[in-house]
């Protein structure tokens, strides 16, 4: 009798380790799905040239992970950045100079390089801003300026660093007073060049701002 009861104490010990292993399994969280992204290891500043210093390489679940999100640190060393990151930011194609520059853009949007009349407006800007892009024209001192629209709300890209140019786009001051928009094939064929052509200003505007019905997106003249 006494061998059937410690016999029984025995398979009933049992069952409740098997019922508390089961408890304990659907308790558990099961092991997330994570993946290893570059994200910023400091603040870094628009135009910076990433180097090994500048980024690290952190696990995120993968749920989590931004898409087209950089997966090395060889994918980015030597990359410039097309706009400020704060520390943790994750790494895109979309932050780097390149075709990650029209991420987001309408499909055939160009991205067009512009060199300003008045560089110091390049402070007043920021990427995302909307801007109508004018051309003024003279023949002479003495003549009154010809202003054409040469696009009208399209978003700036890029511009350089607010601070230093040791990391600009190009080397010393020729990347003064250059920025970068989006502009459909028709705008940047007016845009290419432009500036060769005569002085070329920003109006910063709004998404409010719509065209004028009688002057067609990127045409017509300025009063």
């Amino acid at each position: 009798m006494r061998m059937v009861r410690r016999r029984r104490r025995f398979i009933a010990a049992l069952l409740l380790c098997a019922a508390t292993a089961v408890a304990v399994g659907q308790l558990t969280p099961a092991p997330e799905d994570t993946t290893v992204i570059v994200v910023a290891a400091r603040d870094l500043a628009s135009g910076t040239m990433l180097g090994a210093t500048d980024v690290a390489l952190q696990r995120l679940p993968q749920d989590a992970v931004p898409a087209a999100a950089l997966r090395t640190q060889d994918s980015v060393a030597g990359r410039q950045l097309a706009g400020p990151l704060r520390q943790g930011q994750v790494l895109t194609d979309a932050a780097l100079l390149g075709s990650g520059l029209l991420v987001g853009t309408p499909i055939g949007s160009q991205a067009v390089p512009i060199r300003l009349a008045d560089a110091a407006t390049v402070a007043l800007i920021h990427p995302g801003q909307l801007v109508n892009v004018v051309l003024s024209t003279s023949t002479g001192l003495d003549d009154v300026a010809d202003n054409q629209m040469l696009a009208e709300a399209v978003p700036v890209l890029w511009k350089p660093p607010d601070v230093g140019l040791s990391q600009d786009l190009l080397p010393g001051k020729e990347a003064g007073g250059l920025v970068v928009v989006a502009a459909t094939g028709n705008q940047a064929l007016k845009l290419a060049g432009a500036s060769a052509r005569g002085k070329v200003f920003l109006v910063l505007v709004t998404s409010a701002e719509q065209p004028s019905a009688a002057t067609p997106s990127g045409e017509g003249a300025v009063p």
